[in-house]
């Protein structure tokens, strides 16, 4: 497959040590700038990036670190609360990490002199995915090798706990139900959960391994997406539990999708990190070419 010209980066912004791992928040904080968190080998940086498509006297990119969070371990994952605010006295700073020695850390942060980390025991191997419920902030959701999905409240006690059938790879919480789940599994199928029921209530088939990552469409929740294999898969759930659309991107193997929260026909993946020709993408769906 060729392979397009590399670009620069739009933006760039220093970091001390490497970076493992990098969250926007998706939610809005009640500030204008982008909330960005993220973690490396020991630790976590929260802070505030404003672009000059967004402020016209904002020259490329304004950048400040809020607060630096130590860590003590690898970040693998970071997932942002939706009770994180920067207009309220004071200020809220909520997220949660996964580490590489499965645990789940709850950070908690008023950026002055309130700095607390709650410990999320049970996970049994390396945890690939969590999410907060995105409408109360009030729990959490995460996948994991040891083939569980679990549902954490905030004290750190769990809720509700799904047996997978293989290694759980992505977890999506609905924008509106809070109540429906969607769990990707490596094996190839992606399944929907409903929480007050406790069951399964709807499932997709890729018919192609391994499944790395999935992405439920905020903007179109009949859309789901993910990769598989060297392909990116796109479903509509309303027709079909087999892809809708399919597409070799990435020659060695592709690693992560994420739908874009503006736009339902845009979306981003990349190859698998350490290989030889791994690349961003970004895709539009209207369009044959990489954009």
């Amino acid at each position: 497959m060729k392979q397009d010209a590399t670009r620069n980066a739009a933006y760039t912004v220093d970091c001390e040590d490497y970076v493992h791992v990098v969250e926007f928040n998706p939610f809005d904080s009640g500030d204008p700038g982008n909330l960005i968190a993220y973690g490396g080998g020991n630790y976590v940086v929260v802070g505030i990036c404003t672009f000059q498509e967004e402020e016209a006297d904002v020259e490329g990119i304004q950048y400040k670190t809020l607060r630096t969070f130590q860590h003590g371990v690898r970040v693998d994952g970071i997932a942002w609360s939706p009770e994180t605010r920067l207009d309220s006295l004071p200020p809220v700073i909520k997220f949660c990490t996964s580490a590489a020695d499965m645990k789940i850390r709850l950070f908690t942060s008023d950026l002055q002199d309130k700095n607390e980390y709650k410990v999320l025991e049970g996970h049994s191997d390396f945890i690939n995915g969590l999410v907060f419920d995105p409408k109360e902030g009030q729990e959490i959701a995460s996948v994991s090798d040891d083939h569980t999905c679990r549902i954490w409240n905030l004290e750190g006690m769990q809720t509700a706990h799904f047996v997978l059938h293989s290694p759980g790879m992505s977890v999506c919480w609905h924008p509106e139900e809070s109540f429906k789940l969607m769990v990707a599994e490596k094996n190839g199928t992606i399944r929907f959960y409903d929480l007050l029921t406790q069951q399964a209530i709807l499932s997709l088939e890729s018919e192609q391994m391994p499944l790395m990552s999935a992405h439920w469409c905020l903007k179109n929740t009949f859309k789901v997406g993910a990769v598989a294999g060297n392909d990116w898969l796109i479903w509509d759930i309303t027709r079909s539990s087999y892809p809708q659309d399919k597409r070799p991107v990435h020659m060695d193997q592709a690693c992560l999708f994420r739908w874009s929260t503006i736009n339902e026909n845009l979306f981003a993946t990349t190859g698998y990190p350490g290989k030889i020709a791994s690349q961003f993408q970004i895709h539009h769906l209207g369009h044959p070419q990489v954009i």
